[in-house]
């Protein structure tokens, strides 16, 4: 009995497979870890430049007019999401987030007495709704900015964002903020990462010579992404 017991004790045989057999579980755990993490930081990579790139589209976009002003037209707006939905196809943003595009504007409209500082429009994509989701700077009614009306004026604001420091419009400007809430979508389910909620916010100034009045949509008229719709 004793022989056997020291021949085992010696024996070498398939040790390397023994110990790597071991080891296995931990290897594997710990390689998922680093997936899963590395995913979720390309996942915020990607919401931060989504919310940059329409941020920043939206500043440009609109159709020339004689009166050496842009108008913003409902069917510029679909054209930026639509390119919200392309660059973010990867994550499925729009199915599994909500982006809320607001119009912070400080121009004296036509009924005001005294310039007013007010997110004067809304537009959004994307499925998921409800707190968490929705704009958390103020909200707009869904016809806000469709006539140059008071009765659609917006909402009076003191500024969007966080309050250290908030965002707001210079006098006689308007900055396009953009806000983003996404529901990060983990690989190996909650194994590595509770249900977390990404969040990210991008403003620029209006970049030409905007008319503010109103969002025009000429014939032939289109669907506009009003913030009740919840659409992909």
């Amino acid at each position: 009995m004793m022989g056997i017991t020291r021949r085992l004790w010696r024996d070498r045989q398939a040790a390397a497979a023994i110990e790597f057999a071991f080891m296995l579980p931990l290897v594997m755990y710990l390689g998922g870890a680093g997936i899963e993490f590395a995913n979720y930081g390309l996942s915020q990579m990607r919401v931060s430049q989504v919310a940059m790139t329409l941020a920043d589209n939206a500043s440009r976009v609109g159709l020339a007019s004689t009166l050496a002003t842009t108008q913003i037209r409902e069917t510029d707006i679909n054209d930026i999401f639509s390119g919200v939905r392309l660059q973010s196809s990867g994550i499925k943003l729009s199915t599994y987030g909500r982006v809320t595009l607001s119009s912070l504007e400080y121009v004296p409209q036509t009924y005001d007495v005294v310039p007013v500082q007010r997110i004067h429009w809304q537009r959004c994509l994307g499925k998921r709704s409800g707190t968490g989701y929705d704009s958390s700077y103020g909200t707009t009614t869904t016809t806000a900015g469709t006539t140059a009306t008071l009765a659609n004026a917006g909402t009076v604001s003191a500024g969007m964002g966080d309050s250290s420091p908030q965002v707001s419009a210079p006098l006689g400007y308007g900055v396009m903020f953009v806000e983003i809430n996404y529901d990060y979508q983990a690989l190996f389910g909650t194994l590595y990462v509770k249900p977390m909620l990404i969040h990210y916010v991008a403003s620029y100034v209006v970049r030409d010579t905007r008319d503010y009045s109103m969002i025009y949509n000429p014939a032939p008229t289109v669907t506009a992404s009003t913030c009740n719709l919840y659409t992909v």
